[in-house]
Formats: structure tokens, C-alpha cells, sequence
């Protein structure tokens, strides 16, 4: 079950941080977050710990960072059904195409950086069909200085825009490498300012969105399709003949 509150679909520990899974968790609960998402790229050969903790929900995602948009749907199919959270990472347009053309990605990241971020309109129609999120990682805002920074609000600002326009989902993540590199939701929202979203938008880009992303990867019982489940109470079943069953 997911629980209310925000959650950061992104974020790192050991192996390729320095900072355990109890770490990153205390952290994140002492911010306000009801939980996170652990996104060790898929060069790591141990998978992240799922699971909750003391009422804090953890969930485990791989990175996948791929340099050849063939073989990335053969990678996503291996992660599947292992992980909670699958997240490509992009910023050229041939490997955000893969990604965005494929149900079984969750997120898009990494796409501030490049001078061009390689999303465009066409992509943003795909993600939007395929119910693709694309990640703002705010953490870049924080740590790149002068004209790399300015380029990621650019780029941020860009594809804010086409997600409006195209109902494209998205999350706000703090792509932490640290447990110093985490912030609080107000301060997520904060960030996402800069570049025009509005506290309602960051508030969905924390909760709702993610929510609906977790679902989908953890279906409840009964569940169908999106938006689809099948709901019966005991005494549907004793009508049900033996036969039947």
C-alpha cells in the first residue's frame, strides 16, 4: 500500500555512495518524506533492500544507464519484475526515445545537464501515452555553478512547458549521491520555482504522482489494468460454485 505523504524516487546509497540504506532513511524521515526509492545504477550488481521500516517505505529501483538505445529494452525487461522503480537515465534523443516508448520505464532522468536536453515534443506525446514520468532532479540546481546551471533551469523550464501542454507525468527528485545531498520537500518545491512550476505542481510532482507510479509497479489485489480492478466481498465468493473456482 502506498502511503500519503511525499516520496523521492531518486536517490543513491552504497555501493555507489558512502552512505548505508538506514542512513539515507533517517535522513529522508527527519525531511518529512513518507519514503524513497533506491536508484543504484544497473552496473551494480546488488539490488537495493525493499520493504518498509518502521513505517517508513523503502523501495528498490535501478539507474539504468545505457549507451546504445537497442539494447535498453532487453535491460529493462531483465529489471522488471525485480525492482519496484525503473529509471533510465537520458539526455541524448535517441535514448530518451527508447525510454519514453516503453511501458515498463517509470522515470526519465537525468536530463538537465546536456546542453540540450534531448526531449521534445514528439517524445513528450510518447511519454505521455506510455505514462512515463519525466524526472526533474534538482539536486543539479544546488551543485552546478554559472552557465551549466543557468543551461539546466533552461532545460527544466523547456520541459516543464511540454509536459503541461502534453499531460506528460513527472516527479521532483533530489537525485541525491548523499545523505548531504538531500532536501525537503518545501525546499524541492522551492527550486522547482525557479524555473516556473507552480507549490500546486511540485506538490503533485512529490505525492500524487509518485503514488499513482508506485501503484502501478505494486498492483493491489484485484488489479486488472490502470484504473481497472476487480472488487468482490466474502459473499460473492460463497455464491461462487465449486466448480467455478
Amino acid at each position: 500500500m502506498v502511503r500519503s505523504g511525499p516520496y523521492d524516487l531518486n536517490v543513491h546509497c552504497i555501493p555507489e555512495s558512502g552512505d548505508t540504506i538506514e542512513e539515507v532513511v533517517a535522513v529522508a524521515r527527519r525531511l518529512g518524506y513518507s519514503g524513497i526509492a533506491i536508484t543504484n545504477p544497473d552496473s551494480m550488481k546488488q539490488l537495493p533492500f525493499s520493504g518498509n521500516v518502521e513505517g517508513f517505505d523503502i523501495l528498490s529501483g535501478v539507474e539504468i544507464r545505457a549507451d546504445n538505445a537497442s539494447k535498453l529494452h532487453g535491460i529493462v525487461g531483465k529489471y522488471r519484475n525485480k525492482v519496484d522503480i525503473i529509471a533510465v537515465s537520458g539526455g541524448s534523443e535517441s535514448i530518451n526515445r527508447a525510454a519514453v516508448e516503453n511501458p515498463g520505464v517509470d522515470l526519465l532522468v537525468n536530463l538537465n545537464i546536456a546542453q540540450d536536453s534531448g526531449f521534445n515534443h514528439v517524445l513528450a506525446k510518447e511519454a505521455s501515452e506510455n505514462r512515463v514520468a519525466i524526472s526533474f532532479d534538482l539536486g543539479d540546481l544546488i551543485h552546478l555553478k554559472g552557465g551549466s546551471r543557468v543551461q539546466a533551469v533552461t532545460n527544466c523550464r523547456k520541459n516543464l512547458l511540454l509536459i503541461r501542454k502534453y499531460n506528460v507525468p513527472y516527479v521532483l527528485t533530489s537525485n541525491a549521491r548523499s545523505c548531504f545531498d538531500m532536501r525537503a520537500p518545501r525546499e524541492l518545491a522551492a527550486l522547482a520555482a525557479l524555473f516556473g512550476m507552480s507549490g500546486e505542481e511540485a506538490m503533485a510532482g512529490l505525492t500524487t504522482i509518485p503514488h499513482s507510479i508506485i501503484a502501478r509497479s505494486r498492483p493491489p489485489a484485484g488489479y486488472i489494468s490502470e484504473g481497472v480492478q476487480l472488487v468482490y466481498n466474502e459473499a460473492d465468493t460463497g455464491n461462487i460454485d465449486e466448480g467455478d473456482r
